[in-house]
């Protein structure tokens, strides 16, 4: 049960074409937390306008506990000791949650076929891995051709490389998953995985740059290195293991 002597009121927007999501978020950890909460509603634009001119304040929601303010929802969560990510902070979690996911979809695969695991798991997981990381360059491909031309060899020689670049990714994946054309999907692989180990390799780790991966889009605060390095050397071996693999399939 909730101690009545932990209380706190909430300020937050409810109007009829909108309620704050904040809020919502605000409320719910409130109560999580144990507080009896005073849930004060902002109804109309005036009233929120006015309430944070009032408290000298710019947005909502707004918590008081015990008459002091803590502020929005994130200092809600600082309060209660959460991590709060700081905005342009850099982040491997998109990288992560694209290569777990391609790993679960690699094992759903490789059972659906009955194949062996050792042999199988690592190819289906390459070709998975990357059609999503295409999916996510090609959500905004003009943001991530720029980016891309900050360290991409070829795309500084020929820009329009960056353009290209997500579906001849996305286009070998899918073949590589399929096990048709390898001897389009191979050398597309080779070809654009060995152009782009040489360029982050050169970028990171002889010119010293510190620059944002442009591997998961153009949106992203993934640092340029190991994961993009990782990336390229990935569809590396993948395009030479199926070449080495061909004059067995035929």
């Amino acid at each position: 049960m909730s101690d009545p002597r932990k209380t706190a009121v909430l300020y937050r927007m409810v109007m009829p074409d909108h309620v704050c999501p904040y809020g919502r978020k605000a409320l719910w950890l409130l109560k999580r937390k144990g507080y009896v909460v005073e849930d004060r509603h902002l109804t109309t634009r005036a009233e929120t306008d006015a309430f944070k001119a009032g408290h000298d304040v710019k947005t909502t929601p707004q918590t008081f506990i015990d008459g002091v303010r803590i502020g929005g929802y994130d200092d809600l969560r600082r309060f209660f000791g959460q991590k709060v990510p700081e905005a342009g902070a850099t982040s491997y979690v998109p990288v992560l949650a694209v290569f777990a996911v391609a790993l679960l979809l690699a094992a759903v695969v490789v059972w659906w076929m009955d194949g062996s695991v050792l042999v199988n798991l690592p190819p289906a997981f390459i070709s998975i891995a990357m059609c999503l990381l295409a999916m996510l360059k090609l959500q905004d491909v003009e943001k991530f051709s720029t980016m891309f031309l900050n360290y991409d060899l070829l795309a500084q020689k020929w820009p329009p490389y960056g353009y290209v670049y997500p579906f001849a990714e996305l286009g070998a994946g899918v073949l590589m998953l399929a096990g048709v054309l390898t001897w389009l999907s191979a050398p597309v692989a080779l070809v654009i995985g060995g152009i782009g180990a040489v360029s982050v390799f050169k970028a990171v780790y002889v010119d010293r740059r510190h620059l944002k991966c442009a591997c998961v889009g153009g949106s992203s605060n993934v640092p340029l290195g190991f994961v993009s390095l990782t990336e390229n050397l990935m569809m590396i071996a993948m395009a030479v293991w199926m070449l080495a693999m061909m004059p067995h399939q035929a």
